[in-house]
């Protein structure tokens, strides 16, 4: 965050797009407030019928990071308005101006939908593998021995550790008298 007291430039043209041209910092204060409400929403919604021994509750924690959510909504919303803009890193090697890279985006995305689907049919060792094996080829791996052996390493190694060793169940699929 800056200390808002940078020059901006005037925005072009008129309008409400042209006032919020550069300020994208406010889709993400949008995000933030949308989660706050949903948090909270579930929070005060959620039914508490377990016997409750204290003054915290299970919808304590839940109600705490929904307030936060919404008051760094409101406070990262007024430092952008104030022209506050974020900056980069000065590690970071890549180039603010150019646009984004849309394709990889979208193959993760895919990714990701095509787990959600396919992690009840198939069970978490199946689908994890194809996540993790998406996800390197969409981010430019193109190995077509190694990523799918390290993929498919991953998410046995994950499924073992949550469902046997943390006792989170996690489906198995048609691999479930296998592991």
């Amino acid at each position: 965050m800056s200390t808002g007291t940078e020059p901006t430039a005037p925005p072009k043209g008129s309008g409400l797009r042209a006032s919020l041209r550069g300020r994208s910092e406010l889709g993400v204060c949008l995000i933030l407030l949308v989660l706050g409400v949903l948090v909270l929403t579930d929070a005060v919604t959620m039914d508490t019928d377990i016997t409750q021994r204290g003054p915290i509750g299970p919808t304590t924690v839940p109600i705490v990071v929904g307030v936060l959510l919404l008051v760094v909504a409101v406070l990262l919303a007024v430092d952008v308005l104030r022209g506050g803009r974020g900056e980069a890193e000065g590690g970071e090697d890549i180039d603010l101006t150019e646009p984004g890279d849309w394709r990889t985006v979208a193959l993760l995305a895919g990714v990701f939908l095509a787990n959600a689907v396919l992690i009840g049919p198939l069970g978490f060792p199946i689908s994890g593998a194809l996540l993790f094996w998406g996800s390197a080829y969409a981010l430019g791996s193109r190995n077509l021995t190694r990523d799918p052996l390290i993929a498919a390493v991953l998410s046995l190694v994950t499924y073992v550790v949550f469902n046997n060793l943390l006792g989170v169940p996690l489906p198995g699929g048609p691999l479930m008298g296998v592991l």
